[in-house]
Formats: structure tokens, C-alpha cells, sequence
């Protein structure tokens, strides 16, 4: 059966704004090139899309052309303004973005243990209000929360986890009070990273691939044929949980401390460094793990460069852990380096085995911040492991967008929902 004609011209002007979401600014001979439409139907169109408000003229085709047809019809930037948060426990990121997705304003603020439930919320809301003023935003059209834990995949609610402070799930309920008009969305930040290395990071060209998330805690995220796979309960991911070989004991339902966490969460990687003595300074914000690894992957390149190596002296040895010191003294420190992460990698390739046997999704994206620090010499190590311990062939890649791959999924969640809402197609009056 044919479309009715107000159908037809909701699907046609849906198709369109995506096509100026897309492309950028088109004139109407544009359009009707892309959209394969009459030249009568896409003067219709932009007539009503300028009319609600949603496109307008911002500027000419050519150098010297003049008239109608030279117009270039773009989207309103400013027609609806997002936010997205990265909630930690240690701290919450925010950034707004206008209807395209380009930031306008973004800060963060850190929030200690002694703040209290209500001074944490209040602090998160007052930042989340600060930055859309400063962006100009009126009124906040939609946003995007990326927290730890699991997230009800009915409800969308943010559920109790042990080990999380209290002001996470009180947060959210806050902003709602405080911004009744937006509208929300909220994701495990392992997820929101997945989104957002499979648009624009590490896994632009993988429709399957599972993420590794390393950094406080331990979560995976799972992409199969381009869907992010949730799971019953939300908790597809939660391999901190998975019963490894090497832990003392056995996971519980009430704990992950005998299970993969315990051999490569942050505070494993920190006594694993101390056993082979490596040491860091870490940066503003980064965890200690983080910065023992970007040290250990440091000292393994200065040796590479003063060997005269055009590699990494770390990559070199990626085969095996070492059994023994053969360096001289001034390669003490750089050998010790290599140990580290060779063992390292020999816990994240367990994890990783493991998940690799169950999905095969031929990827495997190292992210958090420990996956970060470890860059393309970790994921290296890991791979040439995976090689040997799995025969179904698995590339390991480090993350691309670093420590702003949450923000970045949850901002385009909040960009697809907002243009979801705004484009869909209008019921005739």
C-alpha cells in the first residue's frame, strides 16, 4: 500500500534533515541530487522545515552566484541545546553541545569522599547548570550520563552497586528536578565509550567488536553486527566478575574479589608494579595504575631510542615475559619496565581469552585508563598472547579517543536522541 501524502512528505523531510546532519549546508539542487526527489518536492520541503524552524539560509553556493538556487540551507545549530556527563567517583565532567554536537562550553569538577551526599549532587547540578549558562544555553534539550554500575535496560535507572558512592543515583533525580523540560538518557560509561570508539575512534570500521574497559574497576562492552548488546539485566560486561586463573579465590554475588578484578583492576596493576619495582609520578586526576603503566611503556621506549632502535625497546620482547635480567645496569630500570608488562599483558589476555571464546568478535578495543596509558605496546603484548591461547584470530587495539571516550558517547546519545525527537515526522493538524 502507498504511503499516504503526509507520509510521504514526513519520511521526505526526515530523510533530508539527516541528509544537512550529514553533509553540512546543500542547496536545494543538492537535495534534490541526494534525495532523488522532484524539484517541486524539495522546494515544499525546505519551505516547511524553514517554517518549523529547523533549517535555514546560511549562506550562497559559488563565488558568483546569486539567487534562489544559490541559497545553502543548513540545520539550526541552536534549535536545541544537549549536555552530556561523565560521572565518576572521584569526580563529574560536563560538556554542552548545540543541536549539531559542537561544544560550546565544558568543565569539570572534582568531588571528594567528604562532600557528603547532598554537597556531591549539589555540586555536579550546579556545574551542569554553570556550563549551560556559560554556553548559552536557555534550557537543555536533552542529556546524556555516562556513570559506572549497572543501568536498568527497561527503566534506564541507575542501580545500586556496591563500591559506588550514594551521589550517583541521587544525581540523577536532581537534575530532573532542577531541569524539568530536558529530557534524559543513562549508560554504563563502558558502553558510551564503545559508542564512541565505533564512530569516530579505534573501531570505526568494526560492526563487531567488544571493548575492554580498565582503569578503578574492570567492564567490557559487547558490539555485535553494529547493535550494542546490553543483556537481560543490563550487566552484559560486568567481567570483573569472570573466575580467572590466579585469583585466590572465587567472585561472589556481593563481590568481583576473586575474579578477573582482582588480577588486573587498578589496585592489582599497583602491587603488580611494586613487585618489579617500578615506580611513578602521576599527573593531575590520573590514577596511580594509569601512571605506572605510561611510566613503564616510557622507560621501555628511552631504551629503544638510546639503543639506536627504530622501535620501542618494550615491543621487542613481546613474545613472553622475561625470566631473568641480562641487561646491563643502565638497563636495569627499562628491563624491570618490560617484566611489568609482560606480566600485565599475561592478565589481560586471560580476561580477554575468555571473552574471545564465548563472542568472537575479531577486535578487541583496550580502553580506561590503564588501557590508554599502555597504548599500542600493551595492546601489542596482548594480541601476540591471545594468538597463542585462542585459534580464532583476534586484533587488539588501543583506544583512540583517551579519556574523553565517555563524554564523546554520551554526547552523541544525547545528539541522536534530540535529533530522533526533533526530526521525526509530524502528524497532520
Amino acid at each position: 500500500m502507498p504511503a499516504s501524502p503526509s507520509t510521504a512528505r514526513a519520511i521526505n523531510d526526515r530523510h533530508a534533515l539527516r541528509l544537512l546532519q550529514r553533509e553540512g549546508p546543500l542547496t536545494a539542487g543538492q537535495l534534490k541530487q541526494l534525495t532523488g526527489l522532484s524539484r517541486p518536492t524539495v522546494a515544499d520541503l525546505v519551505e516547511r522545515l524553514t517554517d518549523s524552524g529547523l533549517i535555514a539560509v546560511v549562506g550562497e553556493s559559488g563565488e558568483q552566484r546569486r539567487g534562489p538556487n544559490a541559497k545553502l540551507y543548513g540545520l539550526v545549530a541552536d534549535r536545541a541545546h544537549l549536555a552530556a556527563l561523565d560521572v565518576r567517583t572521584e569526580g563529574v565532567a560536563v560538556v554542552v553541545s548545540d543541536l549539531l554536537g559542537q561544544v560550546l562550553a565544558e568543565a569539570s569538577v572534582p568531588i571528594g569522599d567528604d562532600a557528603g551526599t547532598g554537597g556531591a549532587v549539589e555540586q555536579a547540578v550546579a556545574l551542569v547548570e554553570r556550563v549551560a549558562k556559560e554556553a548559552g544555553a536557555e534550557r537543555l534539550h536533552t542529556v546524556g550520563i555516562g556513570a559506572p554500575g549497572l543501568i536498568d535496560p527497561t527503566s534506564g535507572e541507575l542501580r545500586d552497586s556496591s563500591g559506588l558512592p550514594a551521589w550517583h543515583r541521587r544525581l540523577v533525580a536532581a537534575l530532573q528536578e532542577r531541569l524539568p523540560d530536558a529530557r534524559f538518557s543513562v549508560e554504563n560509561e563502558t558502553n558510551l565509550a564503545a559508542l564512541a570508539e565505533q564512530r569516530d575512534g579505534a573501531a570505526r570500521d568494526r560492526d563487531t567488536f567488544v571493548l575492554l574497559w580498565f582503569g578503578m574497576g574492570i567492564g567490557a562492552a559487547v558490539v555485535l553486527d553494529g547493535t550494542l548488546r546490553r543483556g537481560a539485566s543490563g550487566g552484559a560486561g560486568e567481567i570483573g566478575f569472570l573466575p580467572v586463573p590466579g585469583t585466590a579465590g572465587l567472585p561472589s554475588a556481593t563481590g568481583c574479589d576473586g575474579g578477573f578484578h582482582s588480577l588486573a583492576g587498578a589496585g592489582a596493576v599497583a602491587a603488580l608494579a611494586a613487585e618489579f619495582g617500578v615506580t611513578a609520578t602521576a599527573a593531575a586526576h590520573e590514577p596511580h595504575a594509569a601512571a605506572l603503566v605510561r611510566a613503564a611503556v616510557a622507560s621501555g621506549a628511552s631504551a629503544g631510542r638510546s639503543s639506536g632502535s627504530s622501535g620501542g625497546a618494550s615491543e621487542d620482547r613481546s613474545s613472553g615475559p622475561s625470566t631473568g635480567s641480562s641487561a646491563g645496569p643502565s638497563r636495569g630500570p627499562s628491563a624491570a619496565a618490560d617484566r611489568f608488562l609482560d606480566s600485565l599483558a599475561d592478565r589481560v589476555a586471560l580476561g580477554a581469552a575468555a571473552v574471545i571464546s564465548v563472542l568472537d568478535p575479531g577486535c578487541v578495543v583496550l580502553a580506561g585508563e590503564v588501557g590508554r596509558a599502555g597504548g599500542h605496546v600493551l595492546a601489542r603484548r596482548v594480541q601476540d598472547r591471545l594468538a597463542r591461547l585462542s585459534p580464532l584470530p583476534t586484533e587488539v587495539r588501543p583506544s583512540v579517543l583517551g579519556g574523553g571516550a565517555v563524554l564523546r558517547g554520551a554526547l552523541l546519545t544525547a545528539r541522536d536522541q534530540a535529533q530522533d525527537e526533533l526530526f521525526a515526522p509530524r502528524r497532520p493538524g
